[in-house]
């Protein structure tokens, strides 16, 4: 079996050791900080080769999450981290139902914090995870896995698939198994690591660009912004209060005054309280405008009298 494996991961670029590395540690601490920051230089390059498949995927997901849909990450170890990482972004900055995008990680949330040996070699807990959610034809699963070979997420994909639901494999090699189980195939390939298999960094940072790009496009699809401002974000605490307010500033260069008073007209609804600003209109008709419009800003604002 240990044979096997072995064999497996020789094949795989992410595994790859590097002689001219072998070394590193003898080096000055500013010599290997200059290496690996070229190391990372390198990831963006790489995803953009990728942007093609990556927007795809972006415009399929947008479509089902249009009809109501889910976006479900699911991945093990670092890879499962940077889905919850990102779904956990989503409600404040886009003001998304916590379960409307949602990070399965193999082991379940306590392995955020400390591995749960065992567990993203088990593609029934995949199974079982998404039997939990009650998976939908609208829903979307990206199974994420650095290697493309890790049976959760493989698991979870097929699971997805067999039931209706859109399918994603990111991963950071080529022709894998990932990849090949979903029906959007994103394989980032970042090369060897720094340290030899750790996967945690190249291969980390190309999955976290790549759910930014995922979930932040998605949200820009959905009507979750106005141009590069975020009006869905929602004010929790007092920084996205006062960024709350700067927002629909910079959308409507409206007195502050008008500002205050459209924000609690609105209940704080930065979306509402443009579109009473600059439609000149009161909080009911802005509400159902947008909801009207789905809403999309921009369509309600050519909606209005």
């Amino acid at each position: 079996m240990y044979a096997e494996l072995r064999a497996q991961l020789d094949t795989l670029t992410t595994e790859a050791f590097r002689p001219e590395l072998a070394e590193i540690d003898r080096q000055s601490t500013l010599d290997i900080a200059r290496a690996m920051n070229a190391e990372d230089a390198t990831v963006p390059a790489a995803v953009a080769e990728r942007l093609p498949e990556i927007a795809a995927a972006i415009d399929a997901i947008a479509a089902r999450m249009a009809r109501g849909g889910r976006l479900v990450y699911a991945g093990a170890g670092t890879a499962g981290r940077m889905g919850v990482l990102d779904a956990s972004e989503c409600p404040p900055t886009f003001n998304t139902d916590p379960a409307q995008v949602i990070g399965l990680i193999a082991g379940g949330p306590s392995a955020m914090v400390k591995a749960v040996e065992g567990a993203e070699d088990s593609p029934e807990l995949a199974a079982a995870d998404l039997t939990a959610l009650g998976l939908t034809e609208a829903d979307t699963v990206i199974g994420i896995s650095a290697s493309g070979r890790t049976p959760y997420a493989i698991r979870a994909v097929a699971f997805a698939r067999d039931r209706g639901a859109l399918t994603v494999g990111l991963s950071c090699n080529a022709d894998s198994a990932l990849a090949a189980a979903a029906e959007h195939g994103i394989e980032v390939v970042v090369g060897p690591e720094l340290l030899t298999g750790s996967t945690r960094l190249k291969a980390g940072t190309a999955q976290k660009l790549v759910l930014n790009l995922i979930s932040t496009l998605t949200m820009i699809r959905l009507g979750k912004t106005y141009g590069n401002l975020m009006v869905d974000l929602r004010a929790s605490n007092e920084k996205l209060r006062a960024r709350s307010r700067r927002i629909v500033a910079l959308a409507t260069d409206a007195p502050d005054q008008e500002i205050e008073a459209a924000l609690t007209a609105t209940g704080g609804e930065v979306k509402q309280a443009i579109l009473v600003l600059l439609a000149r209109v009161d909080a009911a008709t802005a509400a159902r405008l947008l909801t009207e419009s789905e809403g999309h800003l921009r369509a309600a604002l050519t909606a209005a009298p």
